[in-house]
């Protein structure tokens, strides 16, 4: 039996629905969205989140989890607002890499693609090494680092069977442009990260086909007067989408609100670069092939930080506070845009004919519900932080 939900503004790409009314078939496909009658509800609804940098949850990592540590870790991201996320690696050797690469596309694969029983959908992979600097390499693994190679690159792809949709590089490194342009001539999405590139070597990675930039000032050379290096470039060019993780650890607020002021509102991407602590008690995580520790929200490795603990619910709290900007504007920027920036923004539209996935918010800001494919998601008892 088809159902009517209803809210006080439905945000869509488009414009804004006041008091909406949105019938659902029982196939979950939104069969028609009108303009009512005003009414009391007071509650938003946005698209559900596209995370396209994370590494795990809930004591699952990516590279090393299960299926059913997948199914886990998919079931708690929903109950954060995520409908869809990029599984996202980390700099390891060759072999386990590729294992990875096998494993998360198995799992891909075997996804139901409009959110069955309730959980989020992998629908690609983020490379995120090893092909970065090593002086802005981070918590990734310095012995694991490689020079660009479009050969790997193939053989990495080749195991993924054509699931990797994002890469992250260090434009700068020898062999970064011509890998840049021949995955991008493949369909993947290219995004700065890890690097220690000058403007002019960002300037060039973008002239080679990179789109983004990933975790915008995080591991990243850091801006000069006179060398104003990537991140004045993604700051200031018009058409790269930019990352941020908006944990307030990562980046302070004040940063954040320079980045929203210098980048177009439809441009930047909010992602946690979450891994398998988020949702878990302070402790000793795995993020690829070694050990995280845990503390009052701080995620370090090796002296450094190593991913972060905040889903995106919050994350999305978080710039919207930070910069004075509603959580219904702000929650494209963890919606739309990185479907945008992906290439898939038709897939992920509303309207007739889509899935019914959207996040409703109270007017305080607070997310009260999930609905992947018109069922509402049971919101988790989650041990420790959220």
């Amino acid at each position: 039996m088809a159902k009517t939900i209803t809210a006080r503004a439905l945000h869509t790409p488009d414009g804004v629905i006041d008091y909406p009314q949105i019938r659902i078939g029982e196939d979950g496909i939104v069969l028609s969205v009108e303009a009512g009658e005003a009414n009391t509800d007071e509650t938003v609804l946005t698209s559900s989140f596209l995370d396209v940098h994370i590494h795990g949850a809930v004591s699952h990592d990516v590279m090393e989890t299960s299926a059913s540590g997948f199914c886990e870790m998919e079931r708690f991201l929903a109950t954060r607002g995520v409908g869809h996320y990029l599984p996202t690696t980390v700099t390891a050797p060759i072999d386990e890499i590729l294992r990875s690469m096998e494993r998360i596309a198995e799992h891909i694969e075997s996804a139901d693609e409009r959110g069955g029983e309730g959980r989020a959908t992998p629908i690609g992979i983020h490379l995120e090494g090893p092909f970065l600097s090593h002086t802005k390499r981070g918590v990734h693994n310095a012995p694991d680092l490689l020079k660009p190679d479009i050969g790997l690159f193939d053989r990495f792809q080749d195991a993924a069977r054509g699931h990797i949709r994002l890469m992250t590089v260090a434009p700068e490194v020898p062999g970064a442009l011509e890998l840049i342009a021949h995955a991008t001539s493949r369909g993947v999405r290219l995004s700065m990260g890890h690097t220690n590139a000058t403007a002019a070597e960002a300037h060039a990675g973008i002239a080679a086909g990179a789109s983004s930039a990933t975790h915008t000032f995080n591991a990243m050379r850091a801006m000069d007067h006179r060398e104003p290096g990537v991140v004045s470039v993604v700051l200031t060019d018009e058409e790269t989408f930019a990352e941020l993780i908006c944990d307030g650890i990562h980046v302070a607020p004040e940063m954040v609100k320079l980045f929203a002021r210098c980048k177009s509102a439809d441009k930047v991407i909010l992602v946690t670069d979450g891994m398998s602590a988020a949702g878990m008690p302070d402790g000793t995580f795995r993020l690829g092939n070694f050990d995280v520790q845990v503390k009052d929200g701080h995620a370090t490795a090796r002296g450094v930080l190593a991913g972060s603990v905040i889903t995106l619910d919050r994350a999305v709290a978080n710039f919207a506070k930070f910069t004075g900007r509603s959580v219904a504007t702000v929650a494209r920027a963890a919606s739309h845009n990185p479907a945008k920036m992906l290439g898939l923004e038709e897939r992920f539209a509303v309207g007739v004919g889509r899935p019914a996935n959207f996040n409703r918010f109270a007017p305080d800001g607070l997310l009260v519900e999930t609905m992947l494919c018109g069922k509402s998601v049971t919101a988790r008892e989650v041990v420790g932080r959220v």
